[in-house]
């Protein structure tokens, strides 16, 4: 097939768009198209002004950049009035060269996409990265590409979302959570589809070298040191586990961390409960050297109180180590309580230290959580299924027939954005 993937924010292929950023993981799904031989054009907003028109980075990929608005990069807030340009844009071009399906991601791409695809047979997926009614708590998932903030748009997002979501053809959530969501707003049921996000089990395997370790049970959290993120939960459990020492990755570069503030809070915690000694801060962990820490540690712990992302929990998966987590949002989907790991009701340190010290105490259920993880990563998360299961519903969007446009339709109300 020909694909057009539109992301009016962010572009997966520059090298900015790491494997745990938004941008990183569309750059996963551009790959796995490729490889599987489709025919995938990337459109994404010209931000900066060198780039070209048109550039082809890869075998069976093209990147057009496309002249809308400034060219540097803009947050979220900024990017939508942007839309109707982007949209004239898409369909002035697609008049010429007819994908079979376009793919926006966020929903500023939506009403872009839906422009340019309005007089068109062109099939419009949607995948919304976050919501703005019900926006995950600040540091939770959902989080736009490029880093930008979860929750800009204001009441124009939140009108347009409903009936961006009731214009195409297919929606594509990414949990359970997420389809539940998109439900309450009024989406019909026939037109979601779960699609998680994936893990590359080639990078993040259980075979490979491990970062070293003291001979300590090593528990680990990698996240931003920032609220929400469950990393005061898992200082305080540490006090109730005797002998194991926690390694937080995350956050600015080790030699800059004393000028963090949530790290000054942490390092106070972890002394005021007498466990700074069994407390390592790692700072920033690059992409390359992740794999080797997760497969240093017995358990990952992710005990977000925010929405989570999950992927690092995949990653951890995908090597091996089992995760204990907090009950919310994708790890409902990611994690099977009592198989790969353990699910807890948030903020509850007392308990979670209690589940870690019973995981700790015994090796073969941990090794059989390990091996069960690496299983469950394998068969349902990597991107050649997650592929196949997208080019799936490209098909099926295809054969479907036009999509029934709300008479509040995008169209519409795109110019409300301008």
């Amino acid at each position: 097939m020909k694909i057009a993937l539109v992301t009016l924010q962010g572009n997966p292929l520059t090298p900015e768009a790491g494997p745990d950023t938004q941008d990183g993981r569309l750059a996963s799904l551009v790959s796995t198209l490729v490889r599987h031989d489709h025919q995938v054009t990337v459109y994404a907003r010209r931000d900066a002004p060198a780039l070209p028109a048109a550039s082809r980075p890869a075998r069976g990929v093209t990147v057009r950049h496309v002249p809308a608005g400034p060219a540097r990069q803009l947050p979220a807030d900024q990017a939508a009035p942007h839309a109707a340009a982007f949209g004239n844009y898409l369909a002035e071009h697609w008049q010429r060269d007819t994908p079979d399906v376009a793919h926006a991601h966020f929903w500023t791409s939506g009403l872009a996409a839906l422009a340019g695809a309005r007089n068109l047979a062109v099939p419009v997926v949607q995948t919304f990265l976050s919501l703005q009614a019900g926006e995950p708590a600040p540091g939770g998932s959902g989080s736009p590409p490029s880093g930008q903030p979860a929750g800009p748009g204001g009441t124009a997002r939140l009108r347009l979302e409903p009936v961006i979501a009731r214009s195409v053809h297919a929606v594509l959530a990414s949990s359970s959570a997420e389809m539940s969501a998109l439900a309450r707003l009024g989406v019909p049921r026939n037109s979601l589809r779960l699609i998680p996000r994936g893990v590359d089990t080639a990078k993040f395997c259980p075979d490979g070298p491990a970062t070293s370790r003291d001979g300590r049970p090593r528990l680990l959290c990698v996240a931003p040191l920032a609220p929400h993120q469950g990393l005061d939960i898992a200082v305080r459990a540490l006090a109730d586990i005797p002998d194991a020492e926690l390694v937080i990755a995350g956050g600015p570069a080790r030699s800059k961390l004393r000028g963090d503030k949530m790290y000054r809070a942490l390092a106070q915690l972890a002394a005021d409960l007498q466990v700074r000694d069994r407390v390592v801060f790692h700072g920033r962990v690059s992409d390359a050297e992740l794999p080797a820490l997760l497969r240093s540690a017995d358990l990952l712990l992710d005990l977000v109180t925010g929405e989570p992302f999950a992927t690092v929990a995949l990653e951890a998966m995908a090597c091996g180590v089992p995760v204990v987590a907090s009950a919310l949002g994708s790890h409902q989907d990611t994690i099977v309580d009592g198989t790969t790991g353990m699910l807890l009701p948030p903020g509850r340190p007392a308990l979670a230290a209690q589940r870690i010290r019973a995981l700790l105490a015994s090796p073969m259920l941990l090794e059989g959580f390990g091996i069960a993880s690496v299983d469950r990563a394998q068969s349902r998360y990597s991107w050649d299924r997650i592929g196949q299961e997208t080019v799936a519903i490209y098909e099926r969007s295809r054969s479907s027939g036009p999509a029934d446009e709300p008479a509040d339709g995008p169209a519409d109300e795109i110019a409300l954005t301008s």
